[in-house]
């Protein structure tokens, strides 16, 4: 548990790419449509091109949220990527990301899969409370296309391609009399309380097993599909809907905050019933909670930033608002936050 004060999201952006799948779509491989609508919620997911990588989906969120914040690249001070599809082991994407924008700050990648944005705003909160960053980019963003069997009809619909980014900034500091910032303006904007975590014993639940340095990715590995991702969909459901409901209590607790205060809920939009039953525990109203996993499906890092940005653009969170965040996946790792907006 933690808080960080004084920072506040100056901007948001997104990008997905053109194609749209549909279940439709999915039918060839076997995937029933009613079924995947009726478990997951999902209608349609967005596919990367072949010669697009996560990178290229950072550079036009950045990009976006750099022209809504009315800033150059050159503003930027520190680059954090939340990505579990890097586009190679090394060099980092974010990177390849400074590289692309013409930026000269320092840049770095987080891999906490769903629950990456989370772990990478909460970090880049703390470079900007302390004084040492006064414009961090953070970024989630996956093409979790390329991690998924195509032959696994329960879970290849699930996923989608994505990208999300923010801007954090020092706060708007409110003047006293005197000319200088008072204490109370310092306070309003920024995460009032937050809880990073981890429960590695559930590390199989979501996982890929080859590719890295237990496994490597031999011609038999590659063969087998030990690639691509594989999931416990049952387990991670129950998983997800605990931890959600404590996690929430405990950091709404810790702020002061009754659920019925809060403008917006934008938890990671992996599942419908995921996010129904979450909320119910909390007494939320459906309306206080944002949902586009029906047109994006599971975009794992990018999720929670995606969201946020259509959320902003829909005139859903205004300054002063009280905004939940939550992001949950493969470690097992979560992430939830109490923000000021």
């Amino acid at each position: 548990m933690g808080k960080v004060a004084g920072v506040r999201v100056a901007a948001t952006g997104s990008y997905v790419p053109d194609e749209i799948v549909t279940n439709e779509d999915l039918a060839a491989l076997g995937c029933d449509s009613e079924w995947i609508v009726r478990r997951t919620g999902i209608k349609q997911r967005r596919r990367a091109a072949d010669d697009q990588a996560t990178s290229d989906f950072c550079y036009q969120a950045a990009l976006r949220c750099l022209r809504s914040a009315n800033l150059d690249p050159s503003d930027v001070d520190l680059i954090i990527v939340a990505t579990m599809t890097p586009d190679y082991p090394t060099p980092s994407t974010a990177c390849q990301v400074q590289r692309m924008l013409g930026s000269v700050a320092p840049a770095m990648d987080v891999n906490a899969a769903c629950a990456g944005f989370m772990y990478g705003m909460i970090t880049a909160s703390q470079f900007v409370a302390a004084g040492n960053s006064r414009c961090a980019l953070v970024i989630g963003a996956d093409l979790m296309s390329r991690t998924v069997d195509p032959t696994d009809v329960k879970t290849y619909p699930l996923f989608g391609d994505g990208a999300g980014a923010v801007i954090l900034t020092p706060a708007d500091c409110a003047e006293s009399d005197e000319g200088a910032p008072t204490a109370e303006s310092f306070h309003e904007q920024g995460i009032l309380s937050y809880q990073l975590g981890s429960e590695g014993c559930g590390g199989t639940m979501l996982s890929i097993q080859a590719g890295g340095t237990r496994r490597a990715l031999t011609p038999e590995a590659y063969a087998e599909g030990a690639h691509y991702l594989t999931m416990d969909g049952r387990g991670v459901f129950k998983w997800a809907v605990r931890l959600f409901d404590e996690s929430a209590k405990q950091v709404l607790d810790d702020a002061g905050i009754a659920a019925d205060q809060l403008a917006l809920v934008v938890l990671h939009q992996a599942n419908q019933r995921i996010i129904d039953s979450a909320v119910a525990d909390l007494d939320i109203a459906p309306r206080d909670v944002f949902v586009n996993l029906d047109r994006y499906g599971n975009t794992s890092a990018a999720s929670i930033p995606l969201a946020l940005d259509e959320a902003v653009q829909a005139g859903r969170i205004n300054r002063g608002d009280l905004v939940l965040l939550c992001g949950f996946g493969a470690g097992l790792a979560w992430g939830t936050a109490l923000l000021r907006w």
